[in-house]
């Protein structure tokens, strides 16, 4: 198997998305492309030639040499303190990917989609969305959205914007906003079967997030009889991305 080579790769902007999320873009020459759904590693070198690398799932589709990512800040982390609050436009780190094949959406897919997000699990899920926007698709996607409390919540701004053929439902697990209908907590049956797809329908599943979020999502979804081919996870831990 050919090995990827790592890249150099600008930073050209930031977003701040959460007060420990930034969203990050980066120039990155001779980027061969990538699907939504893929990762790349990150790998920073120091003075002394000491370097860490991590893992962080592309937060926009194939622009290009762009690569977009989405990091949350890790306490005691190596890598996301850096991407998180130091790094500037103009700073460069090294890029290598992309990486995955089987957790990918691709626009020529007619299938109905079901997207389930645990925390920073929504970053692939929302490079699917986008992806699908930009190419025009008309496939219906359901998004499933859970974190622990609305501060936490990423791309707060796109998601609220129309976007036909889109439904976003949201699930707080420890605190929720004002007047919100259902008590804070983890995910359940009955959040799949309302705001999900029915089996019957054979829509293409995506569960990203930490394990036992993925774990619990993808077995209700068993549960409720989808196939185990239509359900497609990716989780990682506390110093995944």
């Amino acid at each position: 198997m050919r090995r990827l080579p790592w890249r150099a790769a600008r930073l050209t902007g930031l977003r701040e998305e959460t007060d420990s999320a930034r969203t990050l873009v980066f120039q990155v020459p001779g980027w061969p492309g990538h699907l939504a759904g893929q990762h790349v590693d990150v790998r920073l070198t120091a003075e002394d030639g000491y370097s860490t690398q991590r893992s962080y799932s592309v937060a926009a589709p194939f622009d290009g040499d762009t690569v977009e990512l989405t990091v949350e800040r890790v306490p005691d982390g190596e890598v996301s303190p850096y991407l998180t609050e130091i790094i500037e436009p103009g700073d460069q780190v090294e890029i290598r990917g992309p990486v995955g094949g089987w957790f990918v959406w691709r626009p020529e897919s007619r299938s109905p989609v079901l997207l389930v997000g645990g925390g920073s699990g929504i970053v692939p899920l929302m490079a699917m969305i986008r992806a699908r926007r930009r190419a025009g698709s008309r496939v219906p996607f359901r998004l499933l959205y859970s974190l622990r409390d609305p501060s936490r919540r990423y791309y707060a701004e796109e998601l609220r914007r129309p976007d036909a053929g889109l439904d976003v439902g949201y699930l707080y697990t420890r605190a929720v906003p004002d007047g919100w209908p259902r008590p804070a907590g983890r995910i359940l049956l009955d959040d799949l079967a309302e705001s999900g797809w029915p089996a019957g329908f054979e829509p293409e599943c995506y569960v990203c997030g930490p394990t036992g979020f993925v774990e619990a999502a993808a077995d209700l979804l068993l549960a409720l009889g989808h196939a185990p081919e239509h359900i497609r996870t990716e989780r990682f831990g506390p110093t995944g991305g």
